[in-house]
């Protein structure tokens, strides 16, 4: 991962190394001083500098974004649909009943596992969101863990979108709808969850696209990013996905959520161009219309 930099214009002169890297490029104290522990990572027109140094016009400051050790991570070869990469991060379209993080079972072969073979000897795999083994669709996963950083807390959400299409159990009257209910930890339970007046904010865009025989494909928008949300705010309402063993009722036509991230559009962290992507729904839901 090549070296970030920026050139210091007349505006800018007289402030402070660390006072340049926070404004252009948002970093922290915490990964400041991490960056100064390493030899070569922060520099000022290519020299080693201290962060309390002031710059002048036409100076360059320039740091390493990329992480300086390989995560403990296993390379386990697996195929991988990437539909978007660059030097900073990629998107992929994850298939179905595949854990994006390690498990117990040191040989499942996970996203992750993948990753890090994919990626090996050069950087790490952060991934930005995470679905549920059983969703499919699109997932940002960073290189590095300052581009991670930057991905999860530079960007309000209106500028990270995400969109998924669903197949529910029921007709719903209204075609569009906003669901606006909190989400908590179902008590009991260390990885259910459920809509609870102490929950935390969770909000979510339902448009019906087709409704017949019992079932419905909807557009899923969720505007926050509670664990499960969509999965909860489905079956709150009376709609549950279909095959969703957990929040519904398992499914001889499907074997897993029918739920699928069909779409993606984020401004780049480094770049600033905003990017828009799309994939397919997958032929296990595609065949139930």
């Amino acid at each position: 991962m090549k070296m970030l930099g920026v050139t210091i214009t007349k505006q800018d002169e007289n402030r402070r190394v660390e006072d340049v890297l926070f404004s252009v490029y948002g970093v922290s104290k915490s990964y400041l001083s991490r960056l100064k522990r390493r030899r070569g990572a922060l520099l000022l027109n290519g020299e080693p500098v201290y962060t309390t140094r002031p710059v002048r016009a036409g100076d360059v400051v320039s740091f390493d974004p990329s992480d300086p050790e390989k995560l403990p991570i296993r390379p386990i070869p697996n195929s991988l649909s990437i539909v978007y990469e660059d030097e900073w991060l990629l998107v992929l379209d994850k298939p179905a009943n595949v854990s994006v993080h390690p498990s117990r079972d040191p040989d499942e072969p996970t996203v992750e596992n993948a990753l890090a073979a994919y990626l090996a000897g050069t950087d790490n795999p952060h991934p930005v969101s995470r679905l549920d083994k059983g969703t499919t669709g699109l997932m940002t996963v960073a290189k590095s863990g300052y581009i991670h950083a930057r991905m999860k807390t530079a960007q309000p959400r209106e500028t990270f979108q995400k969109t998924y299409l669903a197949i529910v159990t029921g007709e719903p009257k209204e075609r569009r709808f906003t669901i606006d209910a909190p989400i908590g930890p179902l008590p009991g339970s260390t990885y259910q969850r459920c809509v609870r007046a102490d929950g935390a904010k969770a909000q979510s865009l339902c448009e019906v696209l087709v409704s017949k025989n019992g079932l419905s494909l909807v557009r899923l928008t969720p505007y926050t990013g509670r664990t499960h949300q969509l999965r909860v705010h489905m079956a709150y309402i009376g709609y549950p996905l279909l095959g969703d063993w957990l929040y519904g009722s398992r499914s001889e036509a499907i074997d897993r959520p029918a739920l699928h991230a069909s779409a993606l559009a984020f401004v780049h962290p480094v770049t600033g161009e905003r990017i828009a992507l799309n994939a397919p729904m997958p032929l296990d839901m595609a065949r139930l219309l």
